[in-house]
């Protein structure tokens, strides 16, 4: 199953929505390794996070 990053939901992160959903991302990793794609994201954030614009501002 693919999930692109357009089918994310506003408020959710594209890359972790991913890389929750698409196990063929995490396949090629050995037991216990860590991705190093998420590694970086949990450090540095979720820069790419698509906000539903307020209707009552």
């Amino acid at each position: 199953m693919t999930v692109a990053a357009t089918d994310t939901p506003p408020g959710q992160c594209p890359q972790c929505w991913q890389h929750a959903y698409d196990k063929s991302i995490h396949r090629r990793l050995k037991p216990r390794e860590d991705c190093p794609e998420c590694v970086d994201h949990m450090r540095n954030g979720h820069p790419h996070i698509v906000r539903k614009k307020s209707s009552w501002w």
